[in-house]
């Protein structure tokens, strides 16, 4: 039995467009939360000024009338799962988009964990240029928004996890949704093909 619907509900983000689709984007994919414009890559959470990367880190955006999200609700013991449908090539648009609604809707960016299987994100990725210490450290700060590989053991629980599934062999990101899910202590929301992520989940269970 697929442990997503084939048409799930988004509780914790704004179910409907908040920002236009990437221009020259191919196939555009219907999902509840379309993907932003490209971003630059964001600076170091919590460092004043733009001194590491010529923008911020995804938090909040302008425009959109779209009705807020509900507050977030009580933790249980079994995480909230929830699929939005993206393309492999939408998925790190659709994770950022869902990142900005949780924070519109209350969430503190410390409640946050994105983490991708294929490509890092580009915030990741700007920051190990620094070096791992730096990075990690960032991590264990546990004050901002944290993005990571699926795969990085050393990624800790967060009551919110967002996953990109943008990329990655089969296998191995059958291994890492199960770790994903045991990491998120309220949420998990996946973003990407609903009838693969179905079948990786399965597999990985």
């Amino acid at each position: 039995m697929p442990l997503f619907p084939e048409e799930p509900q988004i509780h914790e983000s704004v179910p409907g467009p908040r920002a236009t689709p990437a221009a020259g984007r191919t196939v555009p994919t219907p999902r509840p939360v379309p993907g932003p414009g490209p971003r630059p890559v964001p600076r170091r959470p919590g460092t004043p000024g733009p001194n590491r990367g010529p923008a911020a880190p995804p938090s909040q955006r302008a425009g959109g009338d779209a009705a807020k999200p509900a507050p977030p609700t009580k933790a249980s013991s079994t995480p909230q799962i929830q699929l939005i449908p993206a393309s492999v090539e939408g998925a790190l648009d659709a994770a950022d988009e869902a990142v900005d609604l949780l924070l519109d809707s209350g969430r503190a960016p410390s409640d946050i964990l994105v983490l991708t299987t294929g490509d890092q994100h580009p915030w990741a990725a700007h920051e190990l240029s620094f070096g791992e210490d730096s990075y990690w450290a960032q991590h264990d700060a546990g004050d901002d928004v944290f993005y990571a590989d699926i795969e990085a053991s050393r990624a800790q629980s967060r009551p919110v996890v967002v996953v990109a599934v943008n990329g990655g062999a089969d296998a191995s990101v059958a291994r890492a949704l199960p770790g994903a899910m045991a990491r998120a202590k309220v949420l998990l929301i996946v973003c990407g093909d609903p009838q693969r992520i179905n079948s990786l989940m399965t597999a990985g269970v």
